[in-house]
């Protein structure tokens, strides 16, 4: 038996996966030796601590030349590492946010931390992946860890019902990802996306259905983590019945996670298929998406499920930047969900560069957004009220400005950089994301994007309007402050604002991000 030739280079892109790794097993071990009565104040802040040292290991990764790793299973690129570092911010946020969420119900234990820990390192490691196999491999590791996050509040029915809904229908989409793997394995005769290229363009002479099968079962299988319609139906119950800090890392981190994985298997089989299929996929998607998300948004008084269907409209417009990188010729005509004769003038390789770039923004606003929405909504709601639903009602928000009003602020930087009004770090996002389509020609697709958004401004604006024009209800109960909640605020916020304000910085580092190996 030959064994892998293997060297130190090839474990250089694992680091940070292999520090969370670390991280979550010293949680697991450190909790044998404690009591119900222990103090676990240290837990969150080995927590953050393990997720800054990834992230300050995945940003210094990023200036290392793109290269296939692990005998090509997996690649070094600052892509990869850039969703690294994503991943480690909203695993850090998520976890401050959690100190106090978890105080409240007595339910502080290291497996909690633990799991969140190796969640992140299977986004990681998807976010890196060169081969589907070891793409299944790392959805499931991430899956499978967000499953028992979700029901881990077990005394609720709510967060046992949402992690059964998550297991099924997570299950059933990993089968759908793995049905299509295996029939472009067919196809081609190999896993590896790489040294895919060339065997899919004569399969697709011989045997073009099989490979058009295996695209879509695999795009469905994405389309399920990113939810997006019409694979988006888990969403709303699952982010409702989560602990609220497990849905913001899942709206932040598995989105990112799997966006990228996303990326880099579409652009490697794009080279080998026809792009206008690709284009046709995706650009559906997103219609689908972005106007699906909001108005179903739109009649929530749920704070909670508003935020879930926000979540999918958000994944849309990151479809309409996945979108523009299989553009590949100008239209004759305008059309809604194609290439039109109006185009931006920009040459299509720099169209594809500004889409990547967009998208990689679009996902650091998003998680600095979404995150700190969470943490607010957390720090409002009560144990007693779950059950019966009012926990996350627009009530909670009712006089919020008089009560405490930093905690408005923020809440108002939060739904104002989701809205995608300035100057906030969401408005710099839908900007670039919406700027990239136009430049490759999808003239009709970022009208209906810019159209969709507004129409989500009205939900989002409903909060703020509920927090600073509401008087406080009667018998409202005192806010318990938590010094996790208020540090992931403060962070959240100031990135929301400061990165909106001034935005140069981090896309002048996000033109070195958006390169790919092989691109």
């Amino acid at each position: 038996m030959n064994l892998p030739n293997l060297v130190l280079a090839d474990f250089l892109p694992l680091l940070p996966a292999i520090i969370m790794v670390v991280g979550a097993s010293i949680l697991l071990l450190s909790e044998v030796f404690l009591s119900a009565t222990s103090s676990r104040a240290y837990q969150a802040v080995l927590t953050v601590v393990t997720a800054v040292a990834a992230g300050a290991v995945a940003v210094s990764l990023m200036f290392e030349p793109p290269q296939e790793v692990m005998l090509g299973f997996g690649v070094l690129d600052p892509f990869s590492s850039f969703l690294t570092f994503v991943v480690c911010v909203g695993l850090a946020l998520a976890a401050l946010s959690a100190v106090g969420f978890l105080r409240r119900r007595g339910a502080e234990r290291g497996e909690f931390y633990a799991l969140m820990l190796f969640a992140s390192a299977g986004m990681s490691l998807l976010a890196m992946s060169n081969e589907l196999i070891t793409v299944f491999v790392n959805v499931e590791v991430l899956s499978i860890a967000t499953y028992a996050l979700t029901a881990y509040l077990r005394r609720g029915t709510r967060p046992s019902e949402a992690g059964f809904k998550y297991f099924i229908l997570g299950a059933f989409s990993s089968a759908v990802l793995l049905y299509g793997a295996a029939l472009l394995y067919g196809a081609t005769g190999t896993t590896q996306l790489t040294a895919m290229v060339g065997p899919l363009s004569s399969a697709l002479r011989s045997q073009p259905a099989l490979v058009y099968a295996g695209v879509v079962l695999v795009g469905a299988g994405f389309a399920f983590k990113v939810a997006a319609v019409p694979f988006h139906m888990w969403t709303p119950d699952v982010y409702e019945g989560a602990p609220t800090p497990v849905t913001a890392l899942m709206s932040a981190g598995v989105k990112a996670a799997a966006f990228a994985s996303l990326v880099r298997v579409f652009i490697t089989v794009g080279r080998g298929v026809d792009p206008q299929m690709l284009l046709a996929l995706f650009s559906t998607l997103a219609f689908l998406t972005m106007v699906a998300g909001n108005l179903l948004a739109i009649p929530q008084r749920n704070v909670k499920r508003m935020l879930a269907y926000s979540s999918i409209a958000h994944a849309g417009y990151l479809l309409v930047g996945v979108a523009a990188l299989f553009v590949t010729a100008p239209g004759e005509s305008f059309r809604l969900l194609g290439p039109s004769a109006l185009s931006g003038g920009t040459a299509l390789d720099v169209a594809r560069s500004e889409a990547l770039r967009g998208i990689l923004y679009y996902l650091l606003a998003y998680t600095f957004s979404a995150v700190g929405a969470f943490a607010m909504v957390s720090a409002l709601e009560r144990r007693e009220d779950e059950e019966k639903g009012t926990a996350w009602d627009l009530e909670r928000f009712s006089g919020l400005a008089q009560r405490r009003p930093g905690w408005a602020f923020a809440m108002a930087a939060f739904m104002l950089s989701l809205g995608g009004i300035p100057p906030t770090i969401g408005f710099m996002s839908k900007l670039l994301i919406f700027q990239s389509a136009v430049d490759a020609g999808l003239i009709g697709l970022a009208i209906v994007g810019v159209l969709s958004s507004a129409a989500g401004v009205y939900y989002y604006l409903r909060v703020v309007v509920y927090m600073f024009m509401r008087p406080v209800p009667e018998g409202a109960h005192t806010l318990e402050r938590n010094w996790g909640t208020e540090v992931a605020l403060v962070v959240s916020t100031a990135a929301v604002v400061v990165l909106g304000i001034l935005p140069g910085p981090i896309t002048s580092w996000l033109a070195h991000a958006s390169t790919l190996f092989g691109q």
